[in-house]
C-alpha cells in the first residue's frame, strides 16, 4: 500500500525539523511558508499589504532557494524557515490583493 502525499515537498531529512525523533510532516522552507500564512490570513482582516511589499516578502526565499539549488551553496533550517515564513506572508497578502482587485473588477462590470 503507497503512502498519499498531499504536499509536493521533497521532506529530505536534512531539510527538515524534528521533534521528538520525528520528521516534520513537510521540510523547513514549507514549515515557514505555512507558519507565515497562519500568521497572515486573520491579520488580513485587520491590515492589509500591498502587492510590491508582497513580492518583496517573497523575494528573499526565491533567492534561497535559487542560489542552494544553481550555487555550491548550503542553507541553515533557520533560513529556510525564516524566509519561509516571510514567503508565506507575502503569498497571503498577495492573494489578498489579487482576489480584492479582481472582485472590484468583476463589481465593475456587472453594475
Amino acid at each position: 500500500m503507497t503512502k498519499i502525499q498531499l504536499v509536493d515537498c521533497h521532506r529530505m531529512p536534512s531539510r527538515s525539523f524534528f521533534f521528538r525523533k520525528k520528521q516534520f510532516p513537510v521540510c523547513a522552507r514549507c514549515t515557514g511558508i505555512y507558519m507565515g500564512y497562519f500568521l497572515m490570513i486573520p491579520m488580513l482582516w485587520f491590515y492589509q499589504i500591498g502587492i510590491i511589499l508582497s513580492v518583496a516578502l517573497i523575494l528573499p526565499t526565491m533567492i534561497d532557494g535559487l542560489t542552494q539549488a544553481y550555487l555550491n551553496r548550503e542553507s541553515t533550517n533557520f533560513l529556510r524557515c525564516t524566509t519561509g515564513i516571510l514567503a508565506g506572508i507575502g503569498m497571503s497578502g498577495f492573494s489578498e490583493r489579487i482576489t480584492y482587485h479582481a472582485y472590484k473588477f468583476i463589481e465593475t462590470l456587472i453594475s
